[in-house]
């Protein structure tokens, strides 16, 4: 007999999983000053770079999502300082710029894939990318938990870059 006609709860697809994830920890919904990202938010950032967006997956689908958003140095700063917010920083940044800075927008990786190296080689890899076609000096991050804190550092530590946090 199926799950549904016994009235038990089907099990989530891995995107399905990835999606409740975003919401848990980032709350997007609560905060107008976040980027809720969607596909039009991911297609422009394909535009800044084709690096922005990286994802790993097994065969029940994505395990882990990285999203980068390379953009000036003086964007950076006013987003540090609280001048703008990440939804202005990622709408002031254009496509064909020359990117100084790269934020580290967000890293989620589905819990029994967590401590594996996953979102850092994506990062880095992302990062090596980007840094091909653009001068990049300098990383910064907005973090939302001590993890996501630690593993900025350890990025930053690997792309031999300094590290900025709001």
């Amino acid at each position: 007999m199926p799950c549904d006609e016994l009235n038990l709860p089907m099990a989530l697809s891995n995107f399905e999983r990835m999606i409740q994830l975003a919401d848990d920890v980032f709350a997007v919904r609560d905060d107008p000053d976040q980027l809720d990202v969607n596909e039009d938010v991911l297609d422009r950032l394909r535009e800044l770079h084709p690096s922005t967006v990286s994802e790993f997956a097994d065969p029940n689908g994505p395990v882990a999502w990285v999203l980068l958003i390379p953009t000036t140095s003086d964007l950076m700063e006013r987003f540090l300082k609280k001048e703008i917010t990440e939804k202005q920083l990622f709408e002031m940044t254009k496509p064909g710029g020359n990117y100084e800075a790269i934020y580290l927008c967000s890293a989620m990786v589905l819990e029994e894939y967590r401590r594996k190296g996953i979102a850092r080689r994506l990062t880095i890899d992302a990062i090596g990318k980007i840094r091909d076609d653009h001068p990049v000096k300098a990383l910064f991050v907005w973090t939302f938990s001590e993890e996501g804190a630690q593993s900025a550092e350890s990025i930053a530590r690997l792309a031999e870059l300094p590290l900025f946090k709001r």
